[in-house]
């Protein structure tokens, strides 16, 4: 068994989320591997502490989060306030998108993104 200091239920259910992205997560995971040659190294539904992020860029400590219907209620939106400000106290940068948002303008969504995470990525090759 690996060692590691993450709780066995959220890895768990990180996994079972690995296996069942939504369509916006799917996208957006496609977003975020087209960085890769320039040195951004994103996990999915990745456990930190007692939350899973989305993504997430562990070296960079760039958090990336597609939200569904469910966060904008005054529940979710509590959650996502505490969440934030616990991820923020552990020096992570969280990065928020609307499933909307991902799956019908993932173009402008991957410039707002690069534009975000432009201080932790490689140039371009030939630049």
């Amino acid at each position: 068994m690996a060692h590691s200091n993450i709780d066995p239920r959220p890895r768990h259910r990180a996994r079972t989320l690995r296996r069942e992205m939504t369509k916006a997560e799917r996208i957006m995971w496609d977003i975020l591997r087209d960085f890769r040659p320039r040195g951004a190294r994103f996990r999915r539904e990745a456990p930190i502490g007692p939350y899973i992020a989305d993504f997430v860029w562990l070296a960079a400590r760039i958090v990336v989060e597609v939200d569904g219907h469910s966060h904008e209620t005054d529940d979710g939106k509590i959650h996502d306030r505490r969440r934030d400000a616990w991820l923020t106290g552990e020096g992570f940068t969280v990065i928020r998108f609307d499933n909307d948002q991902v799956i019908d303008n993932p173009d402008h969504v991957a410039i707002t993104l690069e534009s975000r995470i432009l201080p932790f990525l490689k140039p371009e090759a030939g630049s």
